[in-house]
């Protein structure tokens, strides 16, 4: 099991996550069918709409991933139409540190951040 699995395995975690009573599992098979239907749906506006409620929102890439490429996320987050746009997309890349070691770089804006994680791939969470 992943360093993941097994945090995602606790009961305490489940509890915070609001999710207790199930388990977890990687790329269950059942949940990708049923999200096939979205693949290519724009939820972009309603991203927007959780950035313009206030609402903190993380979007984050693998430097590695060539499924889903770190400049894709970078370019839909900085063409978002939301209250804050303008800000967001001047911002300039800090560091992002983890163990005193730096694993990737952040914009932040308001409550929007782009963190391109270095050396993730499509399953950055399993990296």
């Amino acid at each position: 099991m992943s360093p993941a699995d097994n945090l995602l395995a606790k009961e305490d975690i489940k509890k915070i996550l609001g999710v207790s009573g199930r388990s977890w599992g990687e790329c269950k098979q059942l949940v990708h069918v049923f999200l096939m239907g979205d693949w290519i749906t724009n939820l972009a506006p309603k991203v927007a709409d959780l950035l313009d409620s206030e609402i903190d929102v993380l979007v984050y890439s693998g430097d590695k991933d060539f499924i889903c490429n770190w400049r894709g996320g970078e370019a839909w987050t900085n063409a978002l139409k939301w209250n804050n746009a303008e800000s967001f997309e001047d911002v300039k890349y800090e560091d992002w540190n983890v163990n005193g070691k730096v694993a990737g770089a952040i914009k932040t804006s308001n409550n929007l951040k782009f963190l391109r994680v270095f050396d993730a791939g499509h399953m950055v969470p399993m990296n």
